[in-house]
């Protein structure tokens, strides 16, 4: 669909309704969703055969939008003033009132932010009224698209809508850089370079090697990533006494009855909506107090591969690096 004021109306009124559209950014073209809508998020990652649930950036369309999902320190505000809207991805702890899903970001306390200088993009944004995650759109691991053509020839029949607002500009995606209290630290280059964030803040950008072996700040830096309070038996066949249930489909365990609480992430065994409820119910079961968390099995195949991922890491021994 051509970006025009009809186009961006569609837009806005789709991806309010839960619906997957790609729409040009000045980087690369991005597979949006509603950062707030956790089974748009979940069909968004089934849409790019993403591995496992790597956190995913929220777009805004201005700077008070992006203070109510991030706390930007005085580093942050100012790398925000010289680079935003633009090319840059600010990743910082998340607001009080967030309304972003735990899916969206990877159940981590941080969030990544950006504000892209696009007019589709932005008209979109503003239309919306909401933040909106836009990864790539394309199938993980293939090329990243910087025209329509690009997504259509990956997603077609995956997503609801394209809009055709021409090649991008930049051509590869955002710089990340995270502002999390200490000296900030480039997680990811991308369009903005380095020396021009370094000029901004008169000091060099850490490298992600200094990160502290407890304290992720991206995806897949610890086996040990979304790490509750509780320890998780996996593939649990009964349930203990005292333990917290996790549970999958119709089906229930001996034992049940002894659980401190019961949480299903989809009694009718829809992997979709398994997905879209993990971090939620993996922090409503923390919060129980339970010293274990028993995890009924999961199946593996498509969105199962990401969710047996995830409750892997969580389980996996603090700080243990991942391989």
């Amino acid at each position: 669909m051509k970006a025009d004021a009809a186009a961006v109306r569609a837009a806005a009124d789709g991806l309010a309704a839960g619906a997957l559209v790609a729409f040009p950014t000045e980087t690369v073209y991005g597979l949006g969703a509603d950062a707030e809508n956790a089974l748009a998020v979940a069909r968004l990652y089934a849409a790019k055969g993403r591995p496992s649930f790597n956190p995913l950036i929220a777009h805004v369309a201005d700077l008070l939008s992006a203070r109510k999902l991030a706390r930007l320190d005085a580093v942050a505000e100012r790398l925000a003033a010289a680079f935003w809207p633009g090319a840059l991805t600010i990743v910082a702890p998340r607001a009080m009132g967030c309304r972003v899903c735990a899916l969206a970001t990877a159940g981590l306390d941080t969030i990544a932010v950006r504000i892209p200088d696009h007019p589709v993009a932005r008209a979109i944004l503003t239309g919306v009224a909401r933040p909106i995650v836009a990864p790539s759109a394309n199938r993980s691991g293939h090329l990243s698209p910087t025209r329509a053509d690009h997504v259509l020839a990956d997603l077609a029949g995956q997503i609801d809508l394209v809009i055709d607002g021409g090649p991008t500009g930049v051509g590869v995606e955002s710089t990340i850089v995270a502002c999390l209290g200490v000296r900030p630290m480039l997680l990811r280059p991308g369009g903005i370079p380095r020396a021009a964030i370094e000029r901004v803040l008169d000091a060099p950008l850490d490298e992600p090697s200094a990160m502290p072996a407890d304290g992720p700040l991206a995806p897949g830096l610890l086996a040990s990533h979304y790490a509750p309070r509780a320890r998780l038996r996996l593939e649990a066949r009964a349930v203990q006494p005292g333990e917290a249930l996790l549970a999958f489909g119709p089906g229930s365990l001996p034992g049940v009855s002894q659980a401190t609480r019961v949480l299903n992430l989809s009694v009718r065994g829809d992997l979709l909506e398994a997905a879209a409820n993990l971090f939620a119910c993996l922090r409503a079961l923390d919060a129980v107090g339970t010293g274990t968390i028993a995890v009924m099995p999961v199946p593996r195949e498509d969105l199962g591969e990401a969710i047996n991922d995830r409750l892997a890491r969580a389980a996996a021994p603090r700080g243990r690096a991942a391989v």
